[in-house]
Formats: structure tokens, C-alpha cells, sequence
């Protein structure tokens, strides 16, 4: 993880007719860097990854990808990226060796069948190289366009909400080939929504409606958050969860099984928030670390949907 970073962007701008989509965004990558995207829909993620491999311009900012200028240089950039897109999108009426074939072709790759075979191999998908791409399971699918994405050697791999939909299994063996690709010296930034692939990240960035809100690895975004937690335990929940919601000093209150997890910013508050709760009687109150989705609920309600009614035109709110 030495050298100049693999993504070197800063104040990134992009806007659709009045709307601001990502205002501002500035961040570093270190290559060889697993580096996640966190955020609810709509926040700009996939606008981002799309700016920073060449594939829309941005209407204000400057930065490098690769070392390549992203609005004079977008071609170069595109060369040495491999893209996975949320959507699958590779041809269904063709089997798994036919599209790999197609990729390889138009990346004019030498030994063109040796290197198809070799992802067939690495990506588990030799024995299933004839099936039709349209008859696989989103796992099987998941693979074959991994397996796309890598085929030409990239230096970056950009991964856009890459395990939706897809069984447990096969999203940790996914993560399993991304950190032996990053291990081999390849960039990865991959958005992601699940809470335990962001831990899986050597570093993460929040962002919220376009707004870059933090950055660092998991102990730091957590540590920064300011958050203190309580946990409750006990059958009779639900009653404590609407009366707490929205009290002064309380940010969030979330339950995660048979416990609830009350959250803020001021441990007094919070404290004088649950007292009337502590000795009822089968509740079992202790302090807790906050959690990633804790901290993540928690600036999600500090941010505002610039897309929601009565938002200024002009920008994020």
C-alpha cells in the first residue's frame, strides 16, 4: 500500500437539472485498499463510482484515478478499471464461457482462451462454462460477472452493491476472492448496505444525500461518531421503544432481537431518558458499545434527502 493513491479526487460536483447529486465529494484511496461505500439509496454513491471511472464527467472538482486525470484522461482510466454494476449485465442467451469470450475479445486480450479459462478456474465456474448466464442463481451470477470484471487484469475494481440478493454462502465467499484480489495488489471500492461486509473493509466512507459525512477505518468512524449506547433486555419492549423515541438526548432506538438499543450524543441525557425505565420490573439495562448500523442510523437522521419535498433547489440540504 505504497505510491501515490489510487484515487485522488477533491471537491467532486454533479448535478441533474436542479438537483444536486454529490456536492463536494473529496477522498483518497491507497492502492492495494479494500474501501467501502456506505449509504442510504439515493445518496450518490453510484454517481461517484461513475465519475471517478470516466463514465460521467463531473460538473465541478478535479482529481486522478490511477494517476489519470478523470475529466481529460476518462479513456485511460476505463482501460484499467473493472466496473460491476448493481444490475447484471451480461448476455442471458449466452453460457458462461461465451460471455467471458465476448469480454475478452473486446479488450483484444492475447492468448485469449488461456485467460478465460484461468477465471473459469479462480471463479469456480469451469464445470458450468455451457450453461446459459440466464439460467444461474444470483450467486452463480454474482461469480460469472466478477469473473468479467477481472478478466483484463485490472487495477481497479469498482463494485457497486455487488451481494444484493444473494444467500450468506455465497456473499462470504465473494468477500473471500475481494481480499485475495486486494492481497495481490488490486484497489477495490465497493458500496455496500450490509453492516458486516463494511467491517470486512479496510476503510469506509459515509455518504448522505451527496455529502461526504465520514471517512477512516471502522474503530474510527465509530469512535468519531460521539455516540453512547444502552441496551435493554427483556419481553416488553415495545412500550419502551415509543416512549423513548424522540426524547431529548436520544438519536436512535432500534431493537436487535430480544434487546433495544438506545443511542445519543450526550450520555447525561440519554441517562435521564431511560431512568424512568431502569427499574421496571423484567428489564435489564447495561452500557454498550455502539455498533457501525448504530453509528450509521444515527447520521442517516442527521442528514436530509435532497430529493424530499421542500428541499432548496439549489443543492443538499
Amino acid at each position: 500500500m505504497t505510491g501515490a493513491p489510487a484515487i485522488d479526487v477533491q471537491g467532486l460536483t454533479k448535478r441533474f437539472g436542479a438537483k444536486t447529486v454529490v456536492d463536494g465529494f473529496s477522498i483518497q484511496v491507497t492502492r492495494g485498499q479494500i474501501h467501502g461505500f456506505l449509504g442510504p439509496n439515493g445518496s450518490g454513491k453510484t454517481t461517484t463510482i461513475r465519475m471517478l471511472c470516466g463514465l460521467l464527467v463531473p460538473d465541478a472538482g478535479t482529481g486522478t484515478c490511477l494517476g489519470h486525470d478523470i475529466v481529460r484522461e476518462s479513456w485511460a482510466i476505463k482501460r484499467q478499471v473493472g466496473y460491476m454494476t448493481q444490475k447484471f449485465s451480461l448476455y442471458e442467451d449466452l453460457t458462461i464461457g461465451e460471455n467471458l469470450d465476448f469480454v475478452a475479445r473486446l479488450y483484444a486480450l492475447p492468448d485469449r482462451k488461456a485467460q478465460v479459462k484461468a477465471a473459469l478456474d479462480r471463479l469456480g465456474l469451469a464445470h458450468r462454462r455451457d450453461q446459459l448466464a440466464g439460467t444461474l442463481s444470483g450467486g452463480w451470477k454474482q461469480r460469472l460477472a466478477l469473473a468479467a470484471c477481472i478478466l483484463h487484469g485490472p487495477k481497479l475494481l469498482l463494485l457497486d452493491e455487488p451481494t444484493a440478493g444473494v444467500d450468506p454462502k455465497a456473499r462470504r465467499e465473494f468477500w473471500d476472492e475481494i481480499h485475495a484480489l486486494a492481497a495481490e495488489g488490486m484497489t477495490v471500492l465497493v458500496s455496500t448496505h450490509y453492516m458486516d461486509e463494511a467491517e470486512r473493509c479496510h476503510r469506509i466512507a459515509y455518504l448522505a444525500y451527496g455529502k461526504l459525512l465520514t471517512v477512516g477505518s471502522v474503530p474510527e468512524v465509530i469512535a468519531g461518531a460521539g455516540l453512547h449506547s444502552l441496551a435493554a433486555e427483556g419481553e416488553e419492549l415495545g412500550p419502551v421503544r415509543r416512549d423513548l423515541e424522540g426524547k431529548p438526548g436520544v438519536s436512535m432506538v432500534a431493537p436487535f432481537g430480544s434487546r433495544l438499543h438506545v443511542s445519543g450524543p450526550d450520555p447525561v441525557l440519554l441517562a435521564q431518558a431511560v431512568d424512568p425505565w431502569r427499574d421496571q420490573p423484567g428489564l435489564r439495562w447495561q452500557a454498550v458499545e455502539p455498533s457501525l448500523e448504530d453509528v450509521f442510523i444515527h447520521l442517516m437522521h442527521q442528514s436530509r434527502d435532497n430529493f424530499a419535498p421542500g428541499t432548496a433547489t439549489g443543492g443538499t440540504a
